[in-house]
């Protein structure tokens, strides 16, 4: 039985395995994530798996899958960039419990000087959800991202373990 990486009070989050590749992208076909994430193909998973510079990430409830988040670790400057989240079971605070466990995990487990993550301006949810953990919004990258529904901008949301030690947000 592997060991989660991360323990929240309802949820465990494991290191992907190659045989969960096929359910991330499920995850991200969803029609209610789609829009707001970026789908990966099975050999760009794979890569992540393998890649000690990445962390793919699993969040489980008891049995069920949650959600899931792809980190990438940039240990020259100690940044943690939450890369993708998203959360299958909406409605229930997932989310929020998940992010509240990267960011511990960020600045308790690792050297993580800064966690930063981009989000879609019309991801409301998402938008309300980094807010209320205290994360600064640092600005807009106008038109970054071309996706099936056109240039889309993206919002830069970063915390510093400073911020996170004056007011421990978790």
């Amino acid at each position: 039985m592997r060991k989660a990486l991360i323990t929240t009070k309802r949820l465990n989050i494991y290191e992907a395995l190659p045989e969960e590749i096929d359910g991330i992208i499920e995850i991200e076909k969803h029609p209610e994530i789609r829009d707001f994430i970026w789908i990966g193909t099975h050999e760009e998973h794979l890569s992540e798996i393998n890649n000690p510079n990445h962390l793919l990430l699993l969040f489980f409830d008891k049995a069920e899958v949650k959600g899931y988040a792809l980190i990438r670790l940039d240990f020259k400057s100690n940044i943690f960039e939450i890369r993708r989240i998203a959360i299958t079971d909406r409605g229930h605070s997932y989310g929020k419990e998940a992010m509240e466990g990267l960011i511990d995990y960020a600045f308790n487990e690792t050297n993580t000087n800064r966690l930063w993550l981009d989000v879609y301006p019309d991801n409301s949810i998402g938008i309300k959800l980094y807010e209320s953990l205290g994360m600064h919004k640092d600005g807009i990258l106008r038109e970054n991202y071309k996706a099936d529904r056109g240039y889309l901008d993206q919002i830069i949301y970063s915390l510093l373990r400073t911020e996170y030690e004056a007011n421990k947000y978790i």
